[in-house]
């Protein structure tokens, strides 16, 4: 998290993102089923979602891209803000003071009452509802909260949808969590086309000048010194205490006094640029002047923020930096935000991985099985064993379909969560992974538009679709380039869709209904 420069009070950040779809308790059952004494969140989310008339899902979806569920315990975030909903209490944000207006309840409630918290969440959500003209028909559609999401972040323009992107990124991906006391909180994946209105226009698409693979975003003025009074000779590891899009708000608000150079997001990776490397970013203290600061995504207590991805990205992110800065690639001038003199800060705290980050950032690679890729997908159907079912399993609890324990056999509860899944995309339900359902589950996830030149974990995931599609191996490495070029032109020759090479909306919807 950053630190503001001597002499100045410390402001914090966050706001939301992510989540959503159908939500059901692990047992499988519809998650208003369970007794309230069992899954008291499940039961709230339920309860609030009525009352409101917001979708469960989007409810859902909001309260974990903010906190991954995680109250915790009634503590602020960076830009003080509480509870599972993040409700807000900042100069620019009153989310907090919206939500005891709306409900009656009182703010100590709301801050440490999750029940009430996520109450208080549905009262906000529905009032952007109700001030953007959405009627009954519309609120029952969880594609038209788009706008409305976008304004609980409680910022405008492109950040806000920006916000309001990562939401839908978990409606469309789905997922499953678990909070505390062992409850479970599933998303179910679906197809989404949100209705984005004016802010289809605001996407961020600027480049980072230093880092050409990270969007540009400038912090405000107030918030860092043009210039260097030191040379650079370290990179500081930070945890925001919030969301992504919240972090990046914060930094663009003259009231914070801080900011870093680079913010990183948990769920894919995606890397932000606010502060020039030449300029001093308020993060540090002491370090300002020396260092350039990488935010991650996160809180410092819940490990679940920290996942591979953002590690792969952050660590390319901190060799580059060293190679233009000569910077040595060694916990002496790579370090935490803790270890910076003159610091009080934990983060990146004890679940911060070094030896993996340090061994990614040396260049190793880890280890590069990801379970999921594979030269052929063969069929998959009940008292099947290994590798490919243990994918299966893999691929349904991610996205919200509850396989069960994921260890390659395929038993009665991974057949019903295939039925489940093949239901839901409109196949077939016969509980066996041939082609379609295996290309169905591959693709599924965000559409956005692919040509040859991307790169990343999209990527990947159209070339493991291809290759169950076509029954021909098409090289997994995440890089958009001749062989997956001649994928995607064989597959839309043979689904009679425009064969331009270019994987669009089209094709998305082809390869994620099975075909």
């Amino acid at each position: 998290m950053p630190r503001r420069p001597a002499g100045h009070t410390r402001g914090r950040a966050a706001v939301l993102a992510s989540l959503t779809a159908t939500v059901l308790v692990a047992t499988g059952h519809p998650a208003g089923a369970a007794p309230a004494d069992t899954d008291p969140m499940n039961q709230a989310f339920e309860q609030a979602a009525e009352q409101y008339g917001v979708p469960r899902d989007v409810l859902a979806a909001v309260g974990y891209g903010e906190t991954h569920l995680d109250g915790h315990a009634g503590l602020p975030s960076q830009d003080n803000g509480y509870g599972v909903m993040h409700l807000v209490s900042n100069p620019v944000n009153h989310s907090l003071e919206k939500a005891a207006e709306l409900t009656g309840r009182s703010e100590a409630e709301l801050r440490e009452d999750t029940e009430a918290n996520i109450l208080g969440g549905a009262a906000v959500l529905r009032s952007h509802a109700d001030t953007l003209g959405l009627d009954p028909a519309e609120r029952a559609d969880v594609d038209a909260w788009y706008p409305a999401v976008a304004r609980y972040s409680g910022t405008e323009g492109a950040v806000a949808a920006l916000y309001a992107d990562s939401v839908y990124t978990f409606l469309a991906q789905g997922l499953r969590a678990t909070v505390a006391g062992g409850e479970q909180v599933t998303v179910t994946s679906r197809p989404v086309s949100p209705d984005k209105g004016p802010l289809a226009k605001a996407d961020i698409t600027a480049k980072s000048e230093d880092y050409p693979a990270a969007l540009w975003v400038p912090a405000n003025s107030a918030n860092f010194a043009t210039g260097r009074t030191a040379t650079v000779d370290k990179v500081v590891i930070h945890v925001t205490q919030g969301s992504y899009a919240g972090t990046i708000s914060w930094f663009q608000n003259a009231t914070s006094q801080v900011s870093s150079h680079y913010v990183v997001r948990s769920s894919d990776g995606q890397i932000t640029q606010m502060v020039r490397d030449k300029d001093t970013a308020y993060h540090a203290k002491s370090a300002n002047a020396s260092s350039l600061g990488i935010e991650h995504e996160g809180f410092i207590d819940d490990p679940s923020w920290f996942t591979d991805t953002m590690y792969r990205s952050s660590a390319a992110l901190t060799a580059h930096l060293c190679d233009q800065h000569g910077i040595p690639k060694d916990r002496t001038h790579i370090i935490g935000h803790s270890e910076a003199p003159g610091n009080d800060h934990t983060d990146p705290g004890a679940n911060w991985n070094w030896t993996y980050y340090m061994q990614l950032v040396g260049g190793g690679s880890g280890s590069e099985a990801d379970g999921l890729s594979f030269e052929s997908y063969t069929t998959q159907k009940s008292g099947s064993t290994g590798a490919q079912v243990k994918a299966v399993q893999t691929l349904l609890n991610q996205q919200g379909y509850d396989a069960g324990t994921e260890d390659g056999v395929f038993g009665t509860r991974t057949q019903d969560a295939v039925r489940a899944f093949q239901t839901a995309r409109g196949l077939d339900a016969d509980g066996t992974v041939g082609p379609q359902t295996w290309t169905a589950l591959l693709s599924a996830g965000t559409t956005p538009t692919l040509v040859a030149g991307a790169t990343g974990d999209t990527v990947k995931r159209l070339q493991r679709a291809l290759t169950a599609a076509l029954g021909t191996t098409v090289k997994i490495d995440g890089t958009f380039g001749t062989d997956t070029d001649k994928a995607v032109r064989d597959y839309q020759s043979a689904r009679k869709l425009t064969v331009d090479g270019s994987v669009g909306p089209d094709t998305w919807t082809a390869l994620q209904s099975g075909r």
